[in-house]
C-alpha cells in the first residue's frame, strides 16, 4: 500500500474509485492527526493503521510530535504503547 503526503492528507488509493485519508494540520512542532477516513469495504484491513504509521513517519522525519485528535488514531496510540514518545508532551496523559 503506498501512502501520498498530499500536505494536509495522508492517502491510499485502494481502487479506481475509491481511497483511504488521515487528514492533518501542522501547528509550531506539533502535527495534528485530525480525521481517518477508509471506505467500509477495506474497514479491518490495517490500511488505517498503515495511515496513521505514515504519519509517525513523517513526525520522526520532521522532527515534530503527535496530537491524535481522530478516535483512530487515539486507539492505535492506546494499542501500540511504543510509539507512546512521539506524543506531544502536552497531549492527555491517559492515552499515553
Amino acid at each position: 500500500m503506498e501512502v501520498e503526503n498530499t500536505g494536509d492528507a495522508f492517502t491510499i488509493r485502494l481502487s479506481k474509485k475509491s481511497s483511504a485519508e488521515l487528514a492533518y494540520h501542522i501547528e509550531g512542532s506539533r502535527i495534528f492527526l485530525d480525521s481517518t477516513y477508509t471506505p467500509e469495504e477495506f474497514r479491518g484491513k490495517g490500511v488505517g493503521a498503515r495511515l496513521v504509521e505514515a504519519a509517525i513517519s513523517y513526525a520522526r522525519e520532521k522532527g515534530l510530535k503527535v496530537v491524535p485528535v481522530c478516535p483512530f488514531a487515539l486507539e492505535y496510540f492506546k494499542k501500540h504503547p511504543e510509539h507512546k514518545e512521539i506524543l506531544s508532551s502536552d497531549f492527555d496523559a491517559s492515552y499515553k
